[in-house]
């Protein structure tokens, strides 16, 4: 499994337009070779790295045919709906969270990296679009894109592929985790199975243990 990646993108913390509180959301792409750290893009910041950035949210991946959706569900801002809008660091066509798995490994450029949890989507999307209701969206249509840990640093460039390298033999796609996440009557063996995934986020595997351990208390 390959994809190019079409654009690599980052940018400096600046005031929100609306109130001023800061903000990473606004990225432009890079020309040439960029480098990956261990916390992603060399260059690249994050406003509020309790949410973005850091080891196991170094770099945000975000399907670019998502805008489209977004376009067509909130047509007053369609124009604004272009890759690199949502402050994603990585842009690709073909995958979406149908086709990623929690704990993907793959080779980007001479860097190696794995999948380790979606994007939680917050209050700058709306704020970034001037728009009530596309965070909502986002949340509920399970299309926040994903963010990678990096394995081991390197150099890569736009037009570089993504290419996958390992996978669990039974892994968790993106979109089945999100369906489990909003599912109040999902089964428990089901919810273990994510909660056990290999690569999954240290803070996301405790949020669905305490769900788990929260069920088995009902009892």
């Amino acid at each position: 499994m390959k994809a190019i990646v079409a654009a690599i993108y980052a940018g400096a913390v600046r005031p929100m337009p609306d109130d001023g509180r800061p903000t990473g959301i606004f990225k432009t792409p890079l020309a040439g070779e960029a480098e990956i750290g261990r916390e992603g893009i060399v260059g690249d910041a994050q406003a509020d790295r309790r949410v973005h950035g850091g080891p196991e949210k170094a770099l945000h991946h975000f399907p670019a045919e998502h805008y489209a959706r977004f376009a067509a569900a909130f047509t007053e801002q369609a124009a604004a709906f272009v890759p690199g809008a949502i402050g994603e660091n990585l842009t690709t066509r073909g995958w979406t969270e149908a086709e990623v798995c929690i704990g993907d490994v793959y080779t980007f450029g001479s860097a190696r990296l794995q999948l380790s949890q979606p994007r939680s989507p917050c209050w700058k999307i709306d704020a970034r679009f001037g728009v009530d209701g596309l965070t909502r969206y986002v949340a509920e249509h399970g299309i926040a894109g994903w963010y990678y840990r990096v394995l081991a640093p390197g150099r890569c460039r736009a037009g570089d592929a993504l290419e996958l390298i390992e996978r669990e033999a039974d892994p968790v796609t993106l979109a089945e985790y999100w369906r489990l996440r909003v599912s109040p009557g999902a089964d428990r063996a089901r919810l273990q199975r994510v909660a056990d995934s290999p690569g999954l986020a240290p803070e996301q595997r405790a949020r669905w243990q305490q769900r788990l351990d929260w069920l088995r208390a009902q009892r």
